[in-house]
């Protein structure tokens, strides 16, 4: 009779082997143990005016680790369970002695919310975020070209403000509430030189209050003076959407290549914007590195000059609201340093 003693006993070593490597290669990509921050509290009270990344930071050292200890997986990042004003937060420890965070069942004080109090905490402040949600920010080349334009503007007026009046062609009259867009520079990818779009310049926004062709328009905001020649496009609705920090589980390797508002260099609480966007993976709520490649130059033992790159110096943390087929922007949350165009972007 044919044993299978010795053929089961391999199976098992075998499958004993491929279990031991998957656990490795598990343990390998969860990456370092999470850090507590210093007087990370045991029990955390949420308040309105909170946010996902500072109550992050009350617990972490790392905030952008934030679904670990949540233990989170990909469609809780992309559809979190929300946390409300009220709410009790719980720091606990599981089996193995590992951080993790609960909600202590009902929440604190008397059951009596209102509605506006009774909305989820959000990522990130919204207030600094709102203005660049509906904004379009990136047209492709010529986008604006078909877009309505103004023809004319008030008697004897080159330039003009809140309450002014202008005349604009090609205004689908089914849309009653328009931006104003000035066409912007071209964000260059800095590694190819290829145009990757083109940032719209927004200068307010406008009420049509006579359909035609052309149709007349009254300005309602304006945060520069508006005149003949600039665009005008539909606006939309800011975007509702829920999100928690986290860091991408792929490399990512991209550039800095532009600082909103035309300025050179940017600090905390600025946006800016990225050479990679879906098409490249990036997500809303992704966290990124924000870094600075150094070199020293020096001497060998011949007096001929010699270039040493050292280890990179990481200048912001960068969390990203907005993306695009190819570019992203985001905020720059923590700073130790200015952050400048052609700074490096990688995972944290």
């Amino acid at each position: 009779m044919y044993d299978r003693s010795y053929e089961d006993n391999t199976m098992i070593r075998i499958m004993s082997a491929f279990i031991l490597a998957m656990l490795s290669a598990f343990a390998c990509a969860a990456g370092q143990p999470l850090q507590l921050a210093d007087g990370a509290p045991d029990r955390y009270i949420v308040v309105p005016g909170d946010t996902l990344w500072g109550i992050s930071g009350t617990f972490l050292k790392e905030p952008w680790r934030w679904p670990e200890i949540w233990r989170m997986n990909r469609e809780q990042i992309r559809n979190p369970h929300l946390i409300y004003p009220g709410e009790v937060i719980i720091l606990d420890r599981d089996a193995q002695g590992n951080p993790m965070l609960r909600r202590e069942s009902g929440r604190l004080g008397p059951q009596v919310y209102s509605e506006m109090i009774d909305q989820a905490i959000p990522a990130i402040p919204p207030n600094v975020i709102r203005p660049f949600l509906s904004d379009p920010l990136i047209v492709e080349a010529h986008a604006l070209d078909s877009a309505a334009r103004i023809i004319a503007t008030q008697v004897d007026r080159v330039y003009i403000g809140n309450g002014d009046l202008a005349y604009v062609v090609n205004a689908d009259p089914a849309h009653l509430n328009w931006q104003v867009y000035r066409n912007g520079q071209p964000l260059r990818d800095p590694e190819s030189g290829e145009v990757l779009g083109y940032e719209a310049f927004y200068l307010g926004t406008a009420r049509q209050v006579e359909r035609g062709n052309p149709a007349t328009f009254e300005m309602i905001t304006t945060t520069q003076e508006v005149g003949k020649g600039d665009r005008l496009v539909p606006a939309v609705s800011p975007p509702l959407i829920a999100y928690v920090p986290h860091k991408p589980d792929f490399p990512v390797e991209g550039r800095v290549i532009s600082v909103y508002g035309g300025v050179d260099v940017a600090g905390r609480g600025s946006i800016i914007a990225i050479n990679r966007g879906a098409s490249d993976g990036i997500e809303i709520g992704h966290v990124l590195a924000l870094e600075r490649n150094r070199v020293v130059s020096e001497r060998d033992e011949q007096d001929d000059k010699l270039v040493v790159s050292i280890p990179p110096q990481r200048v912001a943390l960068l969390f990203v609201f907005r993306i695009f087929d190819r570019i992203s922007y985001g905020l720059v949350v923590k700073s130790e340093g200015t952050v400048e165009i052609n700074d490096f972007v990688r995972t944290p």
